[in-house]
């Protein structure tokens, strides 16, 4: 016969809690608890026995009968296996006995007889639940499942496990252990054990999911046991327990020296329990007598390696079997024992039938409160239960609350668990065999849903295997930042590539699926793995080519500025005064404009400047060309003129050339007209251009209509051109034909120029490709035709006289 010295406590609960209420007269008044206690040897058989042996009277088999009015059943505690409350369930629900089941729950409950169950374990769905948010709270997604063969963990593997597939937990292997039949082939048996361990040391997940019952660590400690006997290397690779609240620590004399450094570090769930004041007392103070019945005598004798002297002749070869050689004195202290053979702190299955004690003497006070009239009298004036109806404690268990002594509430919700959470509880083991449970967490279905999972990281201590810091448990390594995960085909979601982002886009965080692009005012460093705000660029006063540009603006301004005051000064002098000195001042003066207008582009762009700069910049430099255009038209006209009977005189004069002047300047101010009418520039922010910047820019509104600004103004230079290049040979000392030729063609091959420059250029350098080719165009011109007037002015006077101008002529 197997002894689980643990269970033990699971009586002394009992007990405990059947003395409290005894001597508590607010609970039962004139009524005394009693209890029964049978063994189901974990065995369908012995359970449905047992449930007989419960209906019959006190030692005696005969099931349906009773005569011990005294000794009359009101519920039965049942546990801690699964499959218990079904045995149970078929023996004790016709007679409408209240049945309260610790250990676990079934995920589909037995309908009509639903009524008589009461579950002193939480609604499983939230175990499951929290185990999910504890996998996904240190990211291991990447698991191993074993499960016993047995309804309720079928019903895990298939109902909760795809739950856990559907939050991104994919499983390296999902294995059964089976039970032991009498047909079967032990030998089988075992082969079956080792082929499984195996499997789970040799598989690369960390973290392994056991879904069992309470005496699954035995299975546990029995198979991992083959590692000392296999020279295998993969017996060194560790494992991280996560344990299911049914379980808990069991062991059996065969187990008693076997090491328990599996459970260092490991995590499980338990009910949620307090610690129950006067519990450790009270085992301190419980030997056993030599008049003991023969299961406390088989505890003792197995807990403490001994026997006692009057042993039966049929326990001889059990004592023989184990070897015990002392004698058991009843006065051993449990204390005294490691907590691999029992616990001196209330396990939570022992808190489990501790608080359903208390539940079952509150249902039954709250009854006799409500149905006193049915009591009776029995011969000594006691009052006793036989007339109660039984079939209504069901209700008054169902509406029971009631405190602990730890100050917790205890009530049933309306399908008969009991409301409560878990406890996550963390295993730290000694080398003398002893270990605690350290709660680290707790899942609280009452609190708010961000605060149901909470866990204190710090607090758990990991396992000696995994260097004491947390395990991982992936398919892969994370992807770094600037990385995402790809899939690897065939392969189960969690296992994945790690390929670099895209050009353009970044991972700011581990294992991300996909990369994603920066915000427009952003872009990606050379890592990709963060946006870097991007520079907002413009030409400005204060960096060096806006602040050149700006000092080549206002010196050619000044020299243009100089150039008016030297031709005003001379303005009487043959040189000045030749080709029309008022186009002259016209010119510089427009000259002087289009080296100022290059000031509108620098600085950061607004809507004034925007509106200003290109038909302000279109509008003088045609009046400057439009000037040019004159000068070479009132040459010409002139020789024309000369000519013996030639009717052109009335064309030549200062009438005619400022005519010239303001139709060619009417026509491009008509056109910035239209133009700032219909789809004028505004100030616009390029986010995509550069890659880096964020470029303010002037967004000309119509292209059309700027390039057409500049087509006029290459037309009226083509026009200067060609009628100054046909006017060159005129044979006159001072006329500006040969200059206006050459002014007119370096203009030209400027702004031709310009047109690929400009579109292939971004920011801050197309603008300042405009300026430079205004500054250009502008001092080519200034330079071609007032240098040389300038030079002879004020370095040859000599040449600057009127008989100069004659003496060339003849």
């Amino acid at each position: 016969m197997m002894i689980i010295t643990h269970l033990y406590q699971h009586i002394l609960a009992l007990t405990f809690a059947v003395k409290e209420i005894n001597n508590n007269p607010q609970i039962m008044p004139n009524f005394t608890m009693g209890f029964s206690i049978y063994n189901n040897y974990f065995n369908p058989v012995q359970t449905i026995q047992a449930s007989m042996e419960f209906l019959s009277s006190q030692d005696r088999f005969t099931p349906n009968y009773r005569c011990d009015f005294q000794n009359n059943p009101v519920a039965v505690i049942g546990g801690p296996n699964s499959n218990i409350y079904l045995h149970m369930a078929i023996m004790l629900c016709p007679y409408k006995i209240s049945q309260l089941i610790y250990g676990s729950t079934p995920e589909e409950n037995i309908n009509a007889e639903d009524i008589f169950f009461h579950w002193m374990f939480p609604n499983g769905a939230h175990q499951y639940y929290g185990i999910l948010q504890l996998l996904l709270y240190f990211k291991w997604t990447w698991i191993g499942v074993i499960y016993l063969d047995v309804d309720i963990d079928k019903t895990f593997v298939s109902h909760v496990l795809p739950m856990f597939s559907q939050n991104g937990i994919c499983f390296n292997f999902i294995e059964t252990v089976h039970k032991v039949k009498v047909s079967d082939d032990f030998a089988e048996y075992v082969n079956e054990e080792i082929q499984l361990y195996h499997t789970v040391l040799s598989s690369n997940a960390t973290v392994i999911v056991l879904h069992g019952e309470i005496q699954t660590t035995m299975w546990l400690r029995r198979m991992l046991r083959y590692a000392e006997f296999e020279e295998l290397p993969m017996k060194t690779r560790g494992k991280f327990w996560i344990m299911t609240a049914q379980m808990d620590f069991t062991s059996d004399a065969l187990q008693r020296d076997w090491g328990i450094g599996f459970l260092h570090g490991a995590l499980s769930l338990a009910v949620h329990s307090t610690g129950m004041l006067g519990f450790q007392k009270f085992l301190l103070t419980h030997p056993v007598s030599e008049k003991a019945n023969g299961f406390l005598r088989d505890f003792w004798t197995h807990a403490f390696n001994c026997f006692f002297p009057d042993t039966r002749v049929k326990d001889i070869c059990t004592v023989l079997d184990q070897n015990f050689e002392e004698i058991c004195t009843g006065e051993e202290k449990l204390e005294s024992l490691p907590g691999s053979v029992f616990e001196m702190s209330m396990t939570p299955h022992s808190y489990s039938i501790y608080i359903a004690v208390y539940a079952v003497a509150h249902a039954v006070h709250a009854m006799h409160s409500s149905t006193s009239r049915h009591a009776s009298m029995n011969n000594r004036g006691e009052r006793t239960i036989l007339n109660w109806p039984l079939w209504r404690l069901p209700h008054f268990l169902r509406s029971v609350q009631f405190n602990n002594n730890a100050g917790e509430k205890i009530s049933f919700n309306q399908n008969g668990e009991l409301i409560s959470g878990f406890d996550i509880v963390n295993w730290v083991t000694f080398p003398n065999q002893s270990f605690l449970r350290v709660k680290v967490g707790r899942l609280n279905p009452d609190a708010p849903s961000e605060q149901f999972f909470t866990i204190c990281e710090d607090d758990v201590l990991w396992p000696k295997s995994f260097n004491e810091v947390q395990p991982l448990s992936q398919c892969n390594e994370e992807c770094n930042p600037g990385y995402y995960k790809r899939k690897k085909e065939g392969k189960p979601f969690c296992c994945y590539d790690c390929c670099p982002c895209p050009e353009g886009k970044i991972s700011d965080q581990r294992d991300l699926g996909d990369c994603f692009q920066c915000p427009e005012d952003e872009y990606p460093n050379d890592k990709q793995n963060l946006c870097i705000p991007k520079i907002i660029n413009f030409l400005s006063y204060e960096e060096p080519l806006g602040a050149s540009l700006t000092i080549l603006s206002l010196s050619f301004s000044s020299i243009t500025i100089l150039v008016l005051g030297i031709f005003m000064k001379y303005h009487n002098t043959p040189i000045i005064k030749a080709n029309n000195r008022n186009l002259s001042y016209g010119l510089l003066i427009s000259l002087l404009f289009c080296f100022l207008c290059a000031l509108l582009f620098i600085g950061r762009p607004k809507k004034v400047t925007c509106l200003l700069r290109q038909t302000i910049f279109g509008i003088v430099f045609s009046v400057a060309v439009s000037c040019m255009l004159a000068k070479t038209i009132i040459v010409v006209l002139a020789f024309v003129a000369t000519k013996p009977g030639s009717s052109m005189r009335q064309w030549v004069g200062e009438k005619q050339a400022i005519s010239i002047v303001f139709l060619c300047s009417l026509i491009q101010a008509t056109l910035c007209t239209v133009w700032m009418a219909t789809f004028p520039p505004f100030p616009e922010l390029d986010m995509h251009s550069v890659n880096e910047e964020i470029i303010v820019q002037c967004n000309e509104g119509s292209v059309i209509m700027f390039y057409c600004v500049l087509g006029y103004m290459g037309f009226l230079a083509i026009g200067s051109f060609v009628v100054a290049f046909f006017a060159r040979k005129l044979p006159d000392t001072f006329h500006e034909a040969k200059s206006i030729t050459f002014s007119m063609l370096l203009f030209c091959m400027v702004w031709v120029s310009f047109v690929p420059t400009y579109l292939s250029t971004k920011g801050k350098y197309m603008v300042a490709v405009e300026i430079f080719s205004i500054l250009a165009s502008s001092s080519g011109v200034l330079s071609c035709i007032f240098f040389p007037k300038c030079y002879i002015t004020l370095m040859r006077p000599d040449l600057n006289k009127r008989d100069q101008i004659i003496k060339r002529v003849k």
